[in-house]
């Protein structure tokens, strides 16, 4: 198989040479100038893992983990690339990365979620179509109504919803689909979602019990707790990069026109490190639908891990106050510190104002989205326009979600298996391009099953059926034997 020398990202096997040749960055696939250009993440590294440590493995970047890699500000803040933490539907995804970082507190903070969505100025517990209850009385009656009509359209129709924004219409009715759906995914895919499909979704979207929703407005009762990640882990030290940086220390040192018609977006990740105490409790991450700030989720990624800020004894200045106005002192001073992490999506659908703007003080100039983005946290009052900003990180990433378009499906069926039967196993986050099987779990899991596949000729079952791996722990294949 010849490759391209422009294509930027490469994943080639080819079974006689027990060859796997990546330059990878990011997750997965991409057809590319004719080439087979792929944006690996996690699947190259437990391809190599797997196959019995026989293959050379190439890496573009100088570090493992792609995606769910961690930067770090001079001033001393951590900040993922995205809401990254810890779930997991295999025991074999787990016993690894114990083996790798270890497995009591000192590796790993046990944490509960605790997440919201803001609007209509307060907060409404997540998930967001459970809690309708905190909405003010005229939504409550609309997103109330739209379930009961829903609930009947749906037990009459004769054919399966054939795109996202029809699924939302069929389970949760016109009320939340126009309150929270259509304007939060917008925010997130930075695609309408009339152009996505929706069979996708599996664990990803709460879908809505009616009587349990009627009976949660008439006793005003919150009602979390919904999904897999209502526990997680995280690092206790360096981010989601330490897992991948500890598990890339497993392995020894030696070592077309499809794409056209796959859609993607991508993401801006933003950073603040703020002096002071944090005003937020034990908060998670958040969601924000609305038109008043850029961001779709925000992570108040300090209380995450005490690590991923400084410690309260150094002393930093401080760059501008949260609003980007000059400071009334610039002395260097200790903490203590917390931080908050925004993601922003971008797309040909919602781009983004990246002119260069000048901050006030010493914080120098960044893109309009960081300005906005501040200014938008005290719209959404996460932060007050008199905080003391001494940390600011913005990082673009180009191929930040696979988008599941309408059209999504029908290509995968043709290019995966013409990869395939040229030698190419196509995984990873965008290698095999499902959403659904994207997180840290199921991208690693690919590579598993990719190189017991490329060794043993056995089923590959999260990338064939999502379904099947999303709805239990999968403890059949371990990493350790017992």
């Amino acid at each position: 198989m010849m490759f391209n020398s422009s294509a930027q990202y490469l994943l080639m096997f080819k079974a006689p040479l027990k060859l796997v040749h990546l330059k990878s960055r990011t997750y997965g696939t991409y057809v590319h100038n004719n080439a087979s250009a792929c944006r690996s993440f996690l699947f190259p590294l437990h391809l190599a893992l797997r196959l019995l440590r026989q293959e050379a493995l190439h890496e573009q970047a100088p570090e493992a983990g792609g995606l769910a890699c961690t930067d770090i500000t001079p001033e001393g803040f951590l900040f993922d690339m995205g809401g990254h933490v810890i779930f997991s539907h295999w025991e074999y995804f787990d016993q690894l990365l114990n083996t790798a970082l270890g497995d009591g507190p000192e590796a790993w903070n046990t944490l509960q979620r605790v997440s919201f969505v803001w609007m209509k100025d307060r907060w409404v517990a997540y998930p967001f179509q459970n809690n309708i209850s905190a909405l003010p009385k005229e939504d409550q009656i609309k997103c109330l109504t739209g379930l009961v009509d829903a609930k009947v359209a749906n037990t009459v129709a004769k054919t399966k919803p054939t795109s996202f924004d029809e699924w939302i219409l069929r389970v949760m009715g016109p009320g939340i689909a126009d309150i929270f759906m259509r304007p939060y995914n917008f925010k997130v895919w930075a695609v309408p979602t009339t152009m996505m499909q929706c069979n996708w979704l599996g664990e990803r979207v709460a879908t809505v019990d009616v009587n349990r929703a009627i009976s949660n407005v008439i006793n005003e009762k919150a009602d979390g707790g919904w999904g897999p990640n209502a526990v997680f882990r995280f690092p206790t030290h360096g981010g989601t990069g330490a897992i991948w940086k500890a598990v890339s220390r497993l392995l020894p040192e030696k070592n077309q026109e499809w794409a056209d018609k796959l859609q993607h977006s991508s993401s801006h990740i933003i950073g603040l490190g703020i002096r002071g105490k944090c005003p937020h409790g034990s908060k998670c991450w958040l969601y924000y639908p609305e038109d008043n700030c850029p961001y779709y989720r925000c992570t108040i990624f300090s209380n995450y891990a005490k690590a991923n800020c400084p410690e309260d004894g150094k002393a930093l200045p401080t760059l501008c106050m949260a609003d980007g106005s000059e400071p009334s002192n610039l002395d260097s001073r200790e903490g203590p510190y917390w931080s908050l992490m925004f993601e922003v999506s971008e797309s040909q659908f919602k781009p983004l104002n990246q002119e260069p703007v000048k901050l006030g003080g010493t914080a120098g100039t960044w893109t309009a989205v960081v300005k906005e983005t501040m200014l938008g946290a005290i719209a959404t009052k996460l932060v007050s326009s008199d905080d003391e900003i001494v940390s600011i990180y913005h990082r673009r990433i180009e191929h930040g979600y696979p988008t599941p378009s309408l059209g999504r499906d029908a290509v995968l069926e043709q290019a995966l298996p013409w990869l395939r039967k040229h030698g190419i196993w196509s995984r990873g986050r965008f290698g095999s391009y499902k959403y659904e099987v994207a997180n840290q779990d199921h991208s690693l899991m690919l590579g598993v099953e990719a190189a017991d596949n490329i060794k043993f000729g056995s089923k590959e079952l999260t990338l064939n059926h999502p379904d099947i791996v999303n709805s239990k722990k999968n403890d059949e294949l371990l990493y350790l034997k017992k």
